[in-house]
This record gives structure tokens, C-alpha cells and sequence, in this order.
């Protein structure tokens, strides 16, 4: 499973994201490896279809089935959870990205298990 974790010097939510990312892959007994991805200009955050630190992807995805399809920037990410604007990813988000990698991984044709 290849897990990016997408963000800018000076966001203040990355590492509470990496440690909620960690934490979700603990529990289920995984060490996938966090890829940091460190966006440093709006060019990059165009060519990376960056929404805003802190994104998360795992295979290519982002966690987040609302993620806008336009807007890249670099800037802070919100997320809306019960009405509310916050600076990270639910956990729930986390969890259910990283169950439906692993599901589709075991139910592919030649997947190691």
C-alpha cells in the first residue's frame, strides 16, 4: 500500500495527521511506510493536484470522497466533519481508506496474502 502524505513547511496539522495515519496502521498490525510529500509552490501544487496540507492518499486516492477537482494551491486544508471545519482528516476517513486498500489488495487477481 503506498500512503502519501501531502503538506507545506509551516502547516500546522501534518504531523497530527502523520501520527493518526501511524496509529490507524498500528492497529491493524500494518508498517506501510509514510511517504512525505513536501509541496513548495503553487506550480508544484498544480502538477500535484494538491487540495491543501494536510492530504492524504493511499494508492493513488485521495482518502477524502469529496476531494474538489480543481483549486490547487498551497494553502491549509478544511475538512467538515458534523458541520464543523477542521485541519485534519477524520480518522474515520483514514480508517475506511485504508480498509478498501487492503480489501482490494487481498481480492486482486495475484495478490500476495
Amino acid at each position: 500500500m503506498k500512503i502519501e502524505l501531502l503538506h507545506f513547511d509551516g502547516c500546522p496539522s501534518w504531523e497530527k495527521t502523520q501520527a493518526d495515519i501511524r496509529a490507524v496502521l498500528a492497529v491493524r498490525g500494518l508498517s506501510d511506510e509514510i511517504e512525505l510529500v513536501n509541496v513548495q509552490s503553487n506550480e508544484a501544487a498544480q502538477a500535484l493536484r494538491f487540495v491543501g496540507s494536510p492530504s492524504v492518499r493511499i494508492d493513488g486516492r485521495d482518502i477524502d470522497p469529496e476531494t474538489p477537482d480543481s483549486g490547487f494551491n498551497l494553502e491549509c486544508r478544511i475538512y467538515w466533519v458534523d458541520g464543523r471545519a477542521v485541519g485534519v482528516p477524520p480518522v474515520e476517513l483514514i480508517e475506511r481508506a485504508v480498509d478498501a486498500a487492503r480489501a482490494y489488495v487481498q481480492t486482486s487477481p495475484g495478490a500476495r496474502r
